[in-house]
């Protein structure tokens, strides 16, 4: 029999509602500091009156507070908040006719994307399918978010090698894709996966809901002092006692079928700065599938063709966010059954060519001033616009070796390297390195930042790991589906080419190519731009005098 939700006590300090019934609810001291960027965000994107599923927020405090951590195991930090999320939305975690499923997402004071863990659909548990099928009419959607969420929470939680999971998929479907599994073949990956978990954790997937939750709670505020998120904060000097808050979202589905999907979006190009949205969607699937770097995704034409009406109201946000942020927005959104839910926003990373060009686009349309132009300007000028191209060599064209998809503009040339060990022996004994690795993953940051240039088999325009190489100022294709990298033998194979660890390889991040071998490379200066940033200087000195 369903449990009807009981009425929230009061939130401990720094504990932040998000949409339960009223946004009035958060209390007075809600900052981007308090309660993390990314859910200071989600507050105002709610608060905007943009579709944000309900959550709440345990603020960035007690990561680094062994007494509040404490409190994650037995609930005492989170009950309350759980309590006004279930009342808002009429689900209750754990309840076998109407659960309720959460997310569990980190979010530092400053942005940090893929550095830290993310857990999808705790609540799930044997008890709780039933429930949950009733709900949405869809087997395939729940057993899909149930084997996701095993294979997750083993890696996130228990420790589990994610190998483990994926030889066991391997094992009983070979080399078939998993969108090509229908329900009853999802339902049997789960019930191997829960027998992987107990083998590798020695004891079985925790089967109550709440339990799951204090994991995933605890997990995720334990992501901050992971490798790569150190190595980050390293990377960009931010402090580490500043911590990150946990945000525990109600979950909504893109893996539901061909109505529904997960995506990630700029506001504009952040490659060239052309004012164009610039979105990369997978169909029946959820948001870790585009941000891991796993998958390669679709850009906007497809979801504008399949739900141009899902498509108006994203472009419309997008506008909005614009408006009210006054920067270009980096955005990540799911679509369940034709309706669009708004997930995160945050300022976009961005290459100093489109920095530039955004910023004056922007003083033009009236939506920033002179003085926040020239702030967001400064420090650029003639040789930092410039950027390498790739020229034919001998009045002869070259022919490229592959495609893929540009997530970072550029050129960059050096030695293939297949892991972070190669790449940071070659580039100490001075070789110029370019990483090549089947997914985009932010575990290689610290391989990506002695790297000239990525290249990936995989992985969308947006995966996290595109972002941050973006960010490092890093050329970088992704998606070669026509890329095959042999471990054993250190080699690719791109057609009938064939190149060996070592070898030199170009990509050319204007074109969205790549070549055997050292290309010929020419400065190319943006004369049009650099002549309408100095004309902003002059705007400005004038002002000034």
């Amino acid at each position: 029999m369903s449990t009807p939700p009981t009425a929230p006590g009061p939130l401990p300090p720094e504990v932040y509602l998000i949409g339960c019934g009223s946004d009035l609810a958060v209390q007075g001291d809600a900052s981007a500091q308090s309660m993390g960027f990314k859910a200071w965000n989600l507050l105002r994107m709610s608060q905007l009156a943009l579709p944000v599923p309900a959550a709440f927020v345990i603020g960035a405090r007690h990561c680094g507070d062994p007494v509040a951590r404490a409190g994650v195991a037995s609930g005492e930090l989170w009950q309350a908040g759980l309590r006004a999320l279930e009342r808002s939305t009429g689900l209750a975690l754990g309840d076998a006719r109407r659960p309720l499923l959460l997310s569990v997402r980190s979010g530092a004071p400053v942005s940090m994307p893929g550095m830290m863990d993310t857990l999808l659909n705790i609540g799930l548990c044997d008890a709780t399918v039933g429930g949950l099928m009733r709900q949405t009419g869809n087997p395939r959607l729940v057993w899909d978010a149930y084997r996701r969420l095993v294979a997750t929470y083993g890696e996130v939680v228990a420790g589990l090698p994610a190998a483990c999971f994926d030889e066991a998929a391997t094992a009983l479907f070979g080399d078939r894709d998993e969108g090509e599994l229908d329900f009853a073949d999802l339902r049997l990956l789960t019930q191997r996966f829960l027998e992987v978990y107990a083998d590798g954790a020695l004891r079985p997937f925790p089967q109550v809901p709440a339990q799951q939750l204090g994991g995933a709670i605890d997990a995720v505020f334990a992501s901050w002092q992971s490798p790569k998120a150190r190595e980050y904060r390293r990377l960009n000097d931010i402090d580490d006692a500043i911590g990150t808050a946990v945000t525990v979202q109600r979950m909504v589905f893109g893996n539901g079928g061909g109505q529904s999907g997960a995506g990630v979006g700029f506001t504009r190009d952040p490659a060239s700065g052309e004012p164009l949205p610039w979105v990369d969607f997978l169909f029946n699937a959820q948001g870790e599938d585009v941000v891991s770097g796993r998958r390669s995704a679709h850009g906007h034409d497809e979801l504008a063709a399949v739900l141009p009406e899902v498509w108006r109201e994203l472009s419309e946000a997008a506008q909005h966010l614009e408006h009210d942020f006054g920067d270009m927005q980096d955005f990540e959104f799911t679509v369940q059954d034709g309706r669009l839910f708004m997930l995160q926003t945050r300022s976009g990373k961005r290459t100093p060519q489109a920095a530039v060009r955004i910023a004056l686009d922007m003083l033009d349309e009236g939506l920033i001033g002179v003085e926040l132009a020239l702030e967001r300007t400064a420090g650029f000028d003639r040789q930092t616009l410039a950027r390498q191209c790739v020229v034919a060599q001998g009045g002869r064209a070259l022919s490229p070796l592959g495609r893929a998809a540009t997530a970072s503009s550029g050129v960059a040339v050096g030695e293939i390297a297949f892991d972070e060990a190669r790449a940071l022996a070659r580039h100490a004994a001075g070789a110029a390195v370019v990483l090549v690795r089947r997914d985009a993953e932010t575990s290689d940051i610290a391989a990506l930042e002695t790297a000239t240039g990525l290249l990936t088999q995989r992985g969308a325009r947006t995966s996290h790991a595109a972002v941050v190489a973006r960010q490092l100022g890093k050329v970088c294709l992704v998606g070669c589906t026509e890329l095959q990298i042999d471990d054993t033998a250190r080699t690719i194979q791109v057609g009938d080419a064939t190149l060996h660890e070592g070898e030199l390889i170009t990509l050319d991040g204007n074109e969205g190519v790549f070549y055997a071998g050292a290309a010929q490379v020419e400065i190319e200066y943006p004369e049009p731009l650099i002549a309408r940033l100095e004309g902003l200087r002059q705007r400005g000195a004038r002002a000034a005098s």
